[in-house]
């Protein structure tokens, strides 16, 4: 949720414009100092006065221009086409100039175009260009063998193919430079979910331990009224029952997912990891505590203390208010705490609207700013905190969205599937009820 930041203007700028723009800088310059303007005491065997005085030189220079031209154009969206049409299109000019070597100023646009080629392509694809501007060059040397020419000068080919492959060497350190940063951010996500779970595993060892303390109290009532007060040791163990059935399943919930995910990821197993990560899970060993985890209780403690300092928290709660299971209550507690430290850091807005909505069969929880942060930018901050909430509501078979609103601002929404609670308490306090009948 950072505020965008515009590019550089060099990145800005299309790559087929930098090609271009050398190309035609080299090609015009010789039309400009050798046709164009008065004669004068130089001269060049490159560039003759008259060479392009035939129609069909003008023509195939036209033609040259035009294959270099869409060449350009093509060069980010084709990158292959591209890059050959503007080395056809460097061929076609020496053809036109009648010239038996390419001009090393000329051949820079070609080395320009195969920079972004080995930025962009795998590398055999950049290796296949690079071989092709490499190829075109003997076929000068050759030529002027045929034709008996003696050069006076210094043969240009070992200095073009030194520029090939230094613009290949450019470009491929900058495609590399991309893939390692790519794998770095890859890496950093997977860290993230794994912190994530690791931070779910605590909090679901303080739930059970909560529900397990919940458990032994009731049942420990019952114990000593069951035969005084029947109905209160009734109602102990139905907390009991209810106490466990939640717990359960949201235990059931939390290992499918993980264990779904395990098989994905096919790894190979590591003792020492999983006697950390179990280390981490058990809360390092200490007693956990008897009370219950936050959950979306603390929502209005938490919109206080966000507007005192400085970012008014509205919260809507729509819908009958009623207890979840202790994983989706906390789940949708740290979605809407880590989605409104997001809005405090990074939107730059100064206030948001929480929406809590409680549905027949589903939790909503939306978070919505008018500040400037994009979706990209959220994506990759440091926290990686809409990695963290994807991973909590994938883990409850939920679904998660979040990126920039139409009317301005961000908007983070989760549907959080409830489980039919009340309805299986009912049942379960039927069949007790029957079953101590009949007993």
């Amino acid at each position: 949720m950072s505020a965008s930041q515009p590019l550089p203007l060099l990145k800005r700028i299309p790559p087929g414009l930098w090609a271009g723009l050398v190309w035609f800088t080299a090609a015009l310059g010789p039309i400009v100092e050798f046709v164009l303007v008065p004669p004068r005491q130089g001269y060049s065997l490159s560039y003759p006065r008259h060479g392009l005085d035939p129609l069909s030189a003008k023509l195939l220079l036209a033609i040259a221009f035009a294959l270099v031209l869409a060449g350009c154009v093509l060069l980010r969206r084709r990158t292959s086409l591209g890059y050959g049409l503007l080395l056809a299109g460097t061929v076609a000019s020496t053809l036109a100039w009648r010239q038996d070597q390419i001009p090393p100023t000329q051949y820079l646009g070609v080395d320009v175009a195969l920079c972004y080629v080995a930025a962009v392509r795998p590398r055999r694809s950049s290796l296949i260009a690079a071989s092709a501007a490499l190829a075109t060059l003997p076929c000068y040397v050759t030529l002027r063998l045929g034709l008996g020419v003696q050069d006076s000068g210094v043969i240009p080919e070992p200095y073009i193919a030194l520029t090939v492959a230094i613009g290949w060497l450019v470009g491929n350190s900058v495609r590399q430079s991309q893939l390692h940063t790519e794998e770095l951010h890859t890496q950093a996500a997977a860290q993230a979910v794994t912190a994530e779970r690791l931070r779910i595993a605590r909090e679901m060892h303080d739930t059970v331990a909560h529900s397990i303390g919940i458990i032994a109290l009731q049942s420990g009532a019952a114990a000593r009224v069951i035969e005084t007060q029947p109905d209160k040791a009734r109602e102990a163990m139905l907390a009991v029952e209810k106490t466990g059935r939640e717990t359960l399943s949201g235990l059931r919930r939390m290992l499918g997912a993980l264990r779904q995910a395990d098989r994905e990821a096919d790894r190979e197993p590591d003792p020492a990891a999983d006697e950390a990560a179990d280390e981490a899970a058990a809360g390092s060993r200490k007693p956990a505590p008897l009370h219950p985890a936050a959950g979306l209780a603390d929502v209005e403690r938490l919109a206080t203390t966000t507007t005192a300092a400085g970012v008014r928290v509205e919260v809507w709660w729509q819908g009958r208010r009623r207890p979840l299971p202790a994983d989706i209550d906390l789940a949708a507690f740290r979605i809407v705490q880590e989605s409104v430290t997001n809005v405090v850091r990074h939107s730059g807005a100064d206030s948001c609207r929480v929406t809590i909505g409680y549905g027949e069969d589903e939790l909503t929880v939306e978070v919505r700013d008018r500040g400037k942060g994009t979706r990209a930018d959220a994506e990759h901050d440091t926290g990686y905190g809409l990695i963290g909430m994807r991973e909590r509501v994938t883990l409850l078979h939920g679904h998660f969205a979040a990126g920039p609103r139409r009317g301005g601002g961000f908007l983070v929404t989760a549907r959080l599937p409830l489980p039919a609670a009340t309805a299986t308490a009912a049942t379960t306090a039927i069949e007790t009820k029957a079953e101590a009948a009949a007993g």
